[in-house]
């Protein structure tokens, strides 16, 4: 293949259905301190997700760190956390000019099959000497997760991209429900929604609950892979969060389900 018969980046990533900003798998990094305070915050919160800035900083000093709840909040923000359970503000919605806040739509609603309702969230991974960020799509009725992406930054595109790659991949669902978070309330995100059928739901005041299944997923692949098997670059961790996705989809017995896979209740009813 010559010069002119190969594909660009960005050609490449299209095909693909990947985003560009996870194509390099570059790692953000950080001081050490920080590093160790936000491997070490991150196992905490997959123990006590309720944990908020006051509680985290007291556990951390416990553990004999000086830190104030200021770093800790800048940590927080940074890692893209916040204490799930009724609180005042469930998330942190951007206040600029076209961000948008949808109603919640899951109110009293039953669960009955796939791509009836998709969950959409971001978490904190850390690699080496820095950390990405993974978002993933987790399907309420069968914990099958339709959709997935690594990235060095949090964005609105990165968000979109993800979505239209699991559309493509499984279908349009009925509802997409994420929190309120910037990337999702941004008309980059937002718009997307003009363009299909689906609607968009966002978690409000209180509705913490709707976390569970993606917050129990997050636990799942952190404990029984990220932390298990430490990564030195992004490739690396690219390559293990793939393989743990097809064994959580299609191998791993799922004890809410029955501990039938995941895979066979979705599959067998779309």
């Amino acid at each position: 293949m010559n010069k002119k018969d190969k594909l660009s980046i960005k050609q490449q990533c299209e095909l693909l259905e990947v985003c560009r900003s996870s194509f390099y798998y570059v790692p953000q990094e950080d001081s050490s301190y920080n590093q160790e305070l936000m491997k070490l915050i991150d196992k905490q919160y997959l123990e006590t997700p309720f944990f908020g800035v006051p509680k985290m900083t007291k556990h951390l000093q416990l553990l004999g760190h000086k830190i104030n709840p200021k770093r800790i909040r800048r940590l927080y923000r940074l890692m893209d956390l916040h204490a799930i359970g009724p609180r005042p503000n469930t998330s942190k919605p951007h206040k600029g000019k076209g961000h948008t806040v949808f109603p919640y739509l899951l109110r009293n609603l039953e669960i009955t099959h796939p791509n009836q309702v998709w969950s959409l969230d971001i978490t904190y991974v850390p690699v080496g000497n820095g950390y990405m960020y993974l978002v993933a799509i987790i399907d309420l009725y069968s914990r099958y997760i339709v959709g997935w992406s690594l990235s060095n930054t949090m964005t609105a595109e990165w968000c979109k991209a993800c979505v239209k790659a699991a559309i493509a991949a499984h279908g349009e669902p009925e509802i997409i429900n994420t929190d309120q978070g910037s990337q999702f309330t941004s008309p980059i995100f937002t718009t997307l929604f003009d363009e299909i059928k689906t609607k968009l739901s966002m978690d409000g005041k209180g509705r913490w609950i709707d976390n569970v299944f993606i917050e129990r997923f997050w636990r799942s692949l952190k404990y029984e892979k990220i932390y298990l098997e430490p990564s030195e670059d992004g490739n690396e961790l690219y390559g293990k969060i793939k393989w743990y996705m097809e064994f959580y989809n299609n191998r791993r017995p799922h004890q809410s389900l029955e501990y039938n896979i995941p895979e066979q209740v979705y599959g067998r009813a779309v």
